[in-house]
């Protein structure tokens, strides 16, 4: 009988690697029934009405009685942003963004794709300054979708890939979550303000003070929560502030400690969220009914805008800086790759799907018109942004031509 070998912790990144593409998946299975939901006559006033059921309370009046669509965009979605926080901190601390040598690629590329996208968008919103408000919607890349699109794929997807295109996604999240904080608040209340910053100082102590229990954490970061959304700054916020608080145990060759809370935490966290909340989300806001529409809409200014920011905006970003990073000897391209997976890759990272339908939202508060106009555009460059990629990396040869 074989010696029994103490299970050994996998990589963290590994593992949300596998989560992420399983729950791609069931995202695009979500969004495709949203948009049936919202198609289908008798069906879709049911859907439409869940979404904005009142199920109360009146936390901030600004947003009024909270709904059902509030809750998944405001609450839920909290959650998300706070995995994504978790995910961030443990790359920064322990993972593959630890040294700067590994965080050069995957930051300039993430700072090009999102602002490509950027000035392609405020370039064809330029004579309609009503819609310059959403310069940061064709910014942000879907690593759920993206990973499924890979998994699809298998082993036409070199690892390296795989992992290179989620570091940037987390690099990308950081930079959504701020353009959310700063660009995305108004009308602040002090008094929740002052409440809410105690409430991290608080959290900050408990990390100080090396406490390895959760639950106050956790109680802390609902608390974190509430006084977040009533002092008018976009709630998800909080998660990711919250997420920075909890501690993580540094694990060098095995990145995945069974005693570190912020492991733990991330561990309970990732399924939930990458099989519920997810995929909820986008069935709470991928719904947007055609009837009465033309395919002429797609030349409209604002899905325009959108879907070529993700589809060009994003590759050209991604792609470009990343031939002048190895060119310039500043950076190596991800090991085991070909250009032509690179430029995939590169293509790949235009599915913006949740992120940008949240930011979306955001930019356009109460406007269902624009937000119908957001929807396609999105759905547009991220279904495009998801078949050219698919297509490029599975008829790409696997020969390694750059290094």
């Amino acid at each position: 009988m074989a010696e029994s070998v103490p299970a050994k912790a996998g990589s963290a990144l590994r593992g949300f690697l596998r989560s992420e593409a399983s729950g791609g998946i069931v995202l695009i299975v979500a969004a495709l029934a949203a948009m049936v939901a919202a198609n289908i006559p008798g069906v879709s006033e049911s859907y439409f009405h869940f979404l904005h059921f009142e199920t109360g309370p009146l936390i901030n009046p600004k947003y009024g009685p909270m709904s059902v669509h509030l809750w998944i965009n405001d609450g839920l979605m909290a959650i998300f942003f706070f995995l994504v926080g978790l995910e961030i901190k443990r790359e920064f601390v322990d993972g593959r963004l630890s040294t700067w040598e590994r965080r050069r690629l995957p930051v300039i590329a993430a700072a090009a794709g999102m602002i490509a996208p950027a000035i392609i968008y405020l370039t064809i919103t330029y004579s309609r300054p009503d819609l310059q408000s959403g310069w940061a919607i064709p910014a942000a890349t879907d690593i759920a979708f993206a990973i499924g699109v890979l998994a699809i794929l298998g082993s036409r997807a070199p690892a390296s890939l795989k992992l290179f295109l989620t570091t940037v996604a987390i690099v990308d999240d950081m930079g959504a979550v701020a353009i959310i904080a700063l660009a995305y608040t108004d009308h602040l209340s002090s008094l929740a303000l002052m409440l809410a910053a105690m409430t991290l100082g608080a959290m900050y102590v408990l990390n100080k003070s090396n406490v390895q229990r959760l639950s106050p954490y956790v109680i802390l970061a609902l608390l974190l929560w509430y006084f977040v959304f009533l002092s008018g700054v976009h709630a998800t916020i909080a998660g990711v502030l919250a997420a920075f608080m909890v501690p993580i145990t540094k694990s060098p060759g095995a990145p995945d400690d069974v005693d570190s809370p912020l492991h733990r935490l991330e561990h309970k966290l990732e399924y939930w969220v990458a099989f519920l909340i997810v995929p909820l989300f986008g069935f709470a806001n991928a719904g947007v009914s055609f009837q009465g529409m033309s395919p002429s809409i797609l030349l409209n200014t604002l899905p325009l805008a959108i879907a070529l920011g993700l589809f060009v905006g994003k590759q050209v970003g991604i792609f470009g800086i990343i031939f002048l990073a190895y060119h310039t000897k500043f950076a190596k391209t991800p090991g085991g790759s070909t250009w032509t997976q690179v430029y995939g890759v590169s293509l790949l990272a235009g599915i913006g799907f949740t992120m940008s339908l949240f930011i979306g939202g955001l930019a356009f508060p109460g406007a269902e018109l624009l937000i119908d106009e957001v929807k396609i555009g999105v759905l547009a460059g991220s279904i495009l942004s998801a078949v050219a990629g698919y297509l490029v990396l599975r008829f790409a040869p696997s020969a390694r031509t750059a290094d």
